[in-house]
């Protein structure tokens, strides 16, 4: 389970350290794809083989919306390894998408973790009464 905020500086490389509690939790590399958020999203190899095993083998049998949205998952998805200093390297193309260059905040996010850009989090994350009304909004729908 990745849970916590942690801010680190990213080197000239693209190289980001990893809270070492989540460098446990990590035993075969990471994939790393933007998901509906302006971040970066990052799965454990083992969570993302059981997310995609259920996708459609073939991109014919799914509807318009449903291929839109792969094609951006999946084409954005970048396998990456922990070095021995426990850092990854952060893509270039998904660190110009989301404004990451000299820091990025890490947030677990429970099975999986984010990578933001500071200030673009600062904006995004949300108050205690955001929360509030987020989950009675879901406790209604029930």
């Amino acid at each position: 389970m990745f849970v916590g905020e942690y801010e680190y500086k990213v080197d000239n490389k693209g190289r980001l350290p990893l809270p070492p509690r989540f460098r446990r939790e990590i035993e075969d590399g990471l994939v790393l794809t933007m998901v509906a958020d302006n971040c970066i999203t990052a799965y454990t190899r083992v969570d993302w083989n059981k997310m995609t095993s259920n996708q459609a083998p073939t991109s014919f049998l799914v509807s318009d919306k449903e291929r839109k949205i792969n094609r951006f998952i999946f084409s954005n998805a970048n396998e990456v390894n922990i070095d021995n200093q426990g850092r990854i390297a952060l893509p270039s193309t998904l660190r110009e998408r989301c404004s990451i260059s000299d820091g990025a905040v890490v947030l677990g996010t429970n099975n999986c973790f984010e990578i933001w850009n500071p200030g673009q989090w600062k904006k995004e994350r949300p108050s205690a009464d955001d929360a509030r009304q987020l989950m009675e909004i879901l406790e209604e729908r029930k």
